[in-house]
């Protein structure tokens, strides 16, 4: 005896399973997209870090020549004198060795950068803000960074928010499935023998069609188990989300405070900068005059050289601290 048959069904209602399953998809994909850019975010802050700290040190380097540039004049007319010449070569010795010291700091801060970038490691990198005397920050108030107190801008929160919905759409799901299903159904049946004219021993079959419809009836406790499971699951997922924003906003307030904190040490640094270079102009002028010595000279230029140390790491704080505040409210490469 030989049979077979070709059976198609088509779901009518499903208890709404196919349109939450599309959605449950879409969800996933979206979670996918914001997963994408929470990494491109991290890169670029990982990049904007590792660029002002090149620039920098690169800074730093160039300093370090004008202070060498400092204190070889100083030998030559401190030697010329014949006064305070050891004091002055340990000067040039030391000014030597921190301009070695940042030449290397430059190398291996760009290395890492380029290591970030996906470049050569070896290879030539110029930054756009290498041969600017000064990296000045942009000048803006707190008040331009208005903060959205949902934080949808966080990639983090657009992916837990994404998640609630999933958990939600996933309820949804487990309860459709103990809802009654109806779905059309057709088909061909073929046998040999056939019964139609008695046993005839040839092929011969039947077309069917007609209406399937399942309704359960008990489950023992089931349906209401598993559904009661999903909605933990959402709540748990939306205490997550709480959460998230809670430490959120602790992080934005944290960056506004650090970035107000190095504008006024900016601010500060610019004057201490002014009195050192006068300090400095009024030192030169006076050991070309001889009522200073070679000492008085050289604390000038150490005063100088912290100064404008001083005042270059509160721009690069300035700079660092901004770059923070767009990294924690979700505006960071917009």
């Amino acid at each position: 005896m030989y049979t077979g048959a070709i059976m198609v069904t088509q779901p009518v209602y499903m208890g709404g399973a196919i349109k939450t399953a599309n959605d449950l998809a879409a969800k996933g994909e979206e979670l996918a997209h914001n997963n994408l850019e929470n990494k491109r975010q991290t890169v670029l802050y990982a990049v904007d870090n590792a660029y002002w700290m090149a620039v920098s040190l690169k800074n730093k380097e160039r300093l370090a020549e004008q202070y060498k540039s400092l204190v070889e004049k100083l030998q030559q007319e401190g030697g010329a004198a014949r006064s305070g010449g050891l004091k002055v070569d340990v000067a040039v010795n030391t000014a030597d060795l921190e301009l070695t010291r940042a030449r290397d700091g430059v190398a291996l801060v760009k290395m890492a950068l380029c290591e970030l970038c996906g470049l050569p490691l070896n290879g030539e990198l110029r930054l756009a803000d290498e041969g600017v005397s000064q990296a000045m920050p942009d000048r803006m108030s707190m008040g331009a960074y208005a903060t959205d107190t949902t934080f949808s801008a966080r990639p983090e929160v657009r992916m837990l928010t994404n998640l609630v919905d999933m958990t939600e759409l996933n309820t949804r799901l487990i309860q459709s499935l103990y809802k009654p299903h109806v779905a059309r159904a057709g088909g061909y049946l073929v046998s040999n023998p056939n019964v139609f004219n008695g046993f005839e021993q040839k092929f011969a079959g039947v077309w069917n069609i007609g209406i399937v419809m399942q309704v359960p009836i008990w489950n023992w406790g089931e349906s209401k188990y598993r559904t009661r499971s999903a909605k933990t699951m959402t709540t748990i997922a939306n205490l997550e989300l709480s959460d998230l924003r809670s430490k959120i906003n602790l992080q934005v307030e944290q960056s506004r405070f650090q970035l107000k904190e190095a504008t006024l040490k900016l601010e500060k640094s610019r004057k201490n900068l002014a009195a050192a270079e006068e300090n400095l102009r009024c030192a030169n002028l006076g050991f070309k005059e001889g009522v200073m010595t070679v000492t008085d000279v050289q604390r000038a230029q150490t005063a100088w050289l912290m100064a404008q140390t001083q005042h270059l790491d509160a721009e690069i704080d300035v700079r660092l601290a901004q770059t923070s505040l767009h990294k924690a409210m979700g505006t960071i490469g917009k």
